[in-house]
């Protein structure tokens, strides 16, 4: 091996030389390495200081003036920092440099507790008016909110009010104001996309999309939005939106148990969402496991359901109870008249009550009527023992 910077140099190659013919090359050994070391050093510093910049955020420091100019809607996404809002905001134009927006929030501790979420803002803003605008909780477009029991379509009660169904609050969450324009997702917009797109482009998972492909149009996304939260781009087109809270939901239902928790039920993860709205349905929170149970127990003898939450599915209608006509009338959701399951479910099933249907609690129960005023649930394994319960829940008055 070559050694042409004498690092490797034997003094006794020197020979015949005397003592001061050997110190040259630990002279020059000496000066090579200080050589390199100071290179290590000034390579380090560099990378040091690049990475600190990257880290911190701070780059070149400019900064616009003024309020802004034109609308631009901002996403934060869950786990950003301060300098990833920051880096976002001088990707979309709204300040000229990350910096102006980290050092006018630096004193500002509303500023670390920015939420995830889309925001309002405007390009063109200075550090400090961009600090302003995202701290104001009217910058923040107002996340849809989905309950447990929601249903795709509003739904008339006896007294001629309206309850708004998740399209429409879908369309409601998606408006925003642009420009000086309102713009939203109509209901019809989003029932359209729910009707006619391919299960890939509105988010539908794998394990349901043979039973949404089958299921009647109008209902097929019914179940697939679980309660919750949901963050809404304001401008997107319905597709986009539909798919945005689709994924969202069907990552909480991982997490709930489904498609992963299902296996041992004997049923498909689609047919186990579907039981677990009929749980979320059919009474409180506190008796979801009994009645997942009898669930489970009345398929499994081939005794049909016969839940008034089905009938009044397709009627949309908020009442519990219903009439002998509703119950004679035919139909896939009339579990009166129609055995197993309901083609869809019947509602959007809270945590609660998909971990219901995952694992019901023991019993052998085969009947289950409201019992108390309260709502509480009474559970008999005979039909003359829940006869008996129910005729005395209606002299007291409870249905």
């Amino acid at each position: 091996m070559s050694d042409e910077l004498g690092l490797f140099t034997d003094p006794d190659d020197d020979k015949p030389g005397g003592r001061s013919a050997r110190r040259k090359p630990k002279r020059r050994r000496k000066t090579v390495l200080w050589v390199v070391v100071a290179l290590i050093v000034a390579v380090g510093g560099v990378g040091a200081y690049y990475g600190y910049q990257t880290l911190s955020g701070i780059g070149s420091y400019e900064d616009y003036a003024g309020q802004g100019e034109t609308d631009v809607v901002v996403e934060v996404r869950d786990g950003d920092l301060v300098s990833s809002i920051a880096t976002t905001l001088k990707e979309q134009g709204v300040v000229a440099s990350a910096r102006a927006f980290t050092e006018a929030g630096e004193n500002d501790a509303r500023v670390t507790a920015i939420q995830p979420g889309f925001y309002l803002m405007k390009t063109r803003m200075s550090g400090e008016a961009a600090v302003t605008r995202m701290v104001d909780p009217k910058t923040k477009v107002v996340p849809l909110e989905v309950k447990g029991g929601n249903v795709l379509h509003d739904i008339t009660g006896v007294d001629g009010k309206v309850v708004k169904g998740i399209f429409s609050m879908l369309s409601d969450a998606s408006c925003v104001e642009m420009g000086g324009e309102k713009k939203c997702v109509t209901p019809q917009e989003l029932r359209d996309a729910a009707e006619n797109a391919e299960p890939a482009a509105l988010g539908v998972p794998d394990w349901a999309t043979v039973d949404f492909l089958a299921a009647p149009k109008p209902n097929r996304l019914e179940g697939l939005i679980v309660p919750g939260l949901y963050s809404l781009k304001p401008g997107a087109p319905a597709v986009e939106l539909l798919k945005s809270v689709i994924e969202t939901s069907v990552t909480r239902m991982q997490g709930y148990g489904i498609p992963a928790g299902t296996k041992e039920t004997g049923f498909k993860p689609y047919e186990v969402l579907v039981i677990a709205s009929l749980v979320e349905k059919e009474g409180l929170e506190k008796d979801f496991g009994k009645i997942s149970r009898v669930i489970y127990n009345r398929l499994k003898v081939g005794q049909i359901l016969q839940f008034d939450s089905t009938v009044n599915y397709k009627l949309d209608r908020p009442v519990v109870t219903t009439s002998d006509e509703d119950r004679e009338a035919s139909g896939p959701y009339n579990t009166y008249v129609t055995a197993g399951l309901t083609p869809t479910p019947i509602g959007s099933p809270s945590r609660a009550a998909i971990q219901a249907a995952t694992n019901p609690e023991a019993g052998t129960w085969l009947y289950f009527v409201k019992c108390n005023k309260d709502g509480t649930t009474c559970f008999s394994n005979t039909y003359d023992e829940h006869r008996q319960i129910a005729e005395k829940a209606q002299r007291e008055g409870v249905f």
